[in-house]
């Protein structure tokens, strides 16, 4: 049986903006926070440019 190994790279670009470099996909993703999940630490709402956050992402893999 083989084993797939998933090459990913992660990229921190500021604060909480990360670029997650996936295979299959010919462009970065962008991961971060937006503003219901920046209130939950306490920032600022807009203080954070809007972006998915990981979570976001595990979720919609889960129900796919």
């Amino acid at each position: 049986m083989a084993t797939y190994v998933s090459r990913v790279r992660i990229e921190r670009i500021k604060g909480s903006l990360r670029r997650a470099h996936l295979p299959a996909e010919a462009q970065p993703v962008a991961f971060g926070v937006h503003d219901e999940v920046a209130e939950h630490y306490r920032a600022k709402p807009g203080a954070f440019e809007p972006h998915a956050t990981t979570l976001d992402y595990v979720v919609a893999a889960a129900a796919g």
